[in-house]
């Protein structure tokens, strides 16, 4: 099982990243990755820990899913190219009312350049579209989306910071009975809008921001085969009008650019919102799937390859930088172990980010409470009273996902769960003192 540590006291992050100019982007055309930055988590690291260390090795670009002034103002005069967001629930507001925008852009976007910030993106929610919203957030995203990027231009901003909606790879798809790129079109349920999205974006010289997870292809789908997931070449082939694909992501990304080409924007910019491997929730969700996946997208990233429609320079975002306990795992028990690193900001394994066979991702000590912890007592009396009600109680407070089936300790006895549960619960509550991690300032 994954042992359960003691809850982060005092916690700073030592993210080492000695990355090489050309798997980050060094003005000579090369790959530019950058990381995805969630604050979901029971217990947030410093954000000025996180942005030192950042910008120390080498990180050039952040994507956010807020505007929050406790995370985005420490990135001022780093350097780092940032992507700020409007969460889904302000979308409507922004639609119906231009000096909402006006006001949001004017407040956020031209605030934090004043202040330093390099803000490159105003992300208009986040992938919107998705089948679970049932269509809650069709009518608002392109109203939210027009009046943001207005409002910027209104600023005088427009030029330099561009409006974006960062969308799941599912608005566009390949019919069941012919699954190749070249048969890829947007989704019929939404073409017309999608169409109309994508002629405002590329009018305003905005890319289309999408997010590709090569990981829910087989999550979804039993019968998809493992080794098509990664870059190895250890899966058969898919041949498609001359060009070979040997992985899930590039098929995946040209099933793209064949849908902008059949909307009528046939050169418009990508970027990659979103790209990664969970390591816990589910049974291909491991350290060792995880491993293999990065070791494989990184080096090509650092070669420059592309895809076979769109090769050389990409531009993207790894999914995540560091574990979010807090959430929602309604898609999956797994959605809580994207980070690259753990919820106090340890490497969950060693990362070749240079392409020179290094190891490079290394962490460093962080302090903790005192090593104890919360374990079921056996003999206690009544000690199955209102038992289940209890752990489930844990459980909603603290995150069990490790237990589920698949996951890293669900083969632990009855015993062992009840244990887990409660001190999962106990280091979350940091073993009942009082709460302070987030008023420390930097």
């Amino acid at each position: 099982m994954a042992a359960a540590a003691a809850a982060v006291g005092v916690v700073a992050l030592l993210l080492l990243l000695p990355l090489a100019a050309s798997a980050y982007g060094d003005g000579l055309g090369r790959a530019a990755v950058g990381v995805n930055w969630g604050t979901m988590t029971s217990h947030p690291i410093l954000p000025c820990e996180v942005v030192r260390m950042l910008a120390a090795n080498g990180v050039a670009r952040v994507k956010m899913f807020d505007a929050d002034p406790w995370t985005a103002a420490p990135l001022a005069h780093t350097g780092i190219q940032v992507m700020l967001a409007v969460p889904n629930d302000q979308l409507a507001r922004l639609a119906g009312d231009p000096r909402r925008a006006y006001r949001w852009a004017e407040q956020n976007v031209s605030a934090y350049l004043e202040a330093g910030v390099d803000v490159r993106y105003v992300a208009v929610g986040n992938e919107p579209f998705l089948k679970s919203y049932n269509g809650s957030l069709i009518n608002v995203t392109f109203p939210a989306l027009k009046n943001m990027q207005r409002a910027l231009d209104k600023l005088g901003l427009g030029d330099h910071v561009k409006a974006v909606v960062p969308l799941n790879a599912d608005v566009y798809n390949s019919p069941e009975n012919k699954p190749v790129p070249s048969a890829g079109s947007f989704r019929k349920d939404i073409n017309a809008l999608m169409v109309d999205i994508v002629n405002f974006l590329n009018m305003n010289n905005a890319p289309f921001v999408v997010n590709i997870y090569p990981f829910l292809s087989l999550y979804q789908n039993p019968n998809f085969p493992l080794n098509f997931s990664f870059f190895d070449g250890g899966s058969k082939p898919v041949y498609d009008k001359g060009m070979v694909y040997t992985n899930v992501f590039d098929a995946n990304f040209d099933t793209l650019v064949w849908s902008l080409r059949k909307a009528g924007v046939p050169d418009m910019k990508i970027i990659v919102g979103e790209v990664g491997w969970p390591t816990d929730g589910d049974k291909h969700a491991n350290v060792r799937y995880a491993q293999k996946f990065y070791d494989g997208f990184l080096k090509k990233m650092v070669r420059n390859i592309g895809t076979p429609l769109r090769p050389g320079w990409m531009e993207v975002y790894l999914f995540a930088l560091i574990d979010e306990n807090q959430k929602s795992v309604l898609p999956g028990r797994f959605e809580r172990h994207w980070g690259l690193l753990t919820y106090d900001g340890k490497p969950k394994f060693s990362m070749d980010l240079s392409g020179d066979g290094l190891d490079n991702l290394v962490g460093v000590e962080v302090e903790y409470l005192p090593a104890q912890w919360c374990v079921f007592n056996k003999d206690a009396k009544d000690k199955y009273k209102d038992l289940p009600a209890a752990v489930n109680y844990a459980c909603s407070n603290a995150d069990c996902t490790p237990l589920g089936y698949g996951s890293s300790c669900n083969n632990l006895s009855h015993d062992g769960n009840i244990s887990y549960a409660f001190n999962i619960y106990f280091q979350t509550m940091d073993q009942d003192s009082q709460r302070q991690w987030r008023t420390g300032k930097c």
